[in-house]
């Protein structure tokens, strides 16, 4: 019961992660394109699938496709992803060069990693109501004692408390990235 808790917990911290993956901050990252898909003969493709993503500089990403014949395709797909980014190709890889942040585009992805991090928060605390309503009903059906119940929602609660601080600290990590 309770490791049912724990892996829906852990699967909403990992997803807050991949969620955090892609805002885009002031420095080169792989990660901003996994949400980008490009036209591969009809098949909406990740990039990663149809090219090589490398970063040889601090604001410079480089993209390798393994079919020359589809830089069009990646460049639109990249522009179609709404990242600010411009995509320029010398025919043999793509360039994109990161702009820095401004301190208002600055403080609108912090708002948005906030507002991101709260609803993750929200996310456990509805795992935890679902877990004590579960126990409740045992209870009711005379599967645990009195007892038992307060020990396994005091459980329930302190694994809650461990994600949602888990989901704080990411959250200001991502913050103190973002604003660098």
């Amino acid at each position: 019961m309770a490791s049912d808790n724990e892996s829906r917990m852990e699967k909403t911290v990992h997803s807050l992660k991949e969620e955090y993956s892609a805002i885009r901050t002031g420095r080169a990252s792989a990660s901003i394109f996994d949400k980008v898909r490009v036209d591969y003969y009809g098949t909406p493709t990740p990039l990663n699938q149809v090219g090589t993503i490398s970063i040889p500089e601090a604001r410079t990403v480089i993209i390798s496709p393994f079919d020359k014949s589809i830089m069009g395709d990646i460049e639109k797909a990249i522009q179609k992803a709404e990242l600010g980014l411009n995509p320029g190709n010398d025919g043999k890889v793509i360039r994109i060069s990161i702009p820095p942040l401004t301190a208002e585009r600055r403080k609108d992805l912090v708002k948005q990693a906030k507002a991101t991090a709260e609803n993750y928060r929200t996310t456990i605390r509805n795992i935890r109501r679902d877990g004590n309503d579960s126990l409740k009903k045992q209870q009711k059906a005379g599967e645990l004692t009195e007892d038992q119940l307060k020990t396994e929602t005091d459980k329930l609660q302190k694994l809650t408390d461990k994600y949602i601080e888990e989901i704080n600290s990411i959250y200001e990590a991502k913050e103190k990235e973002i604003m660098e």
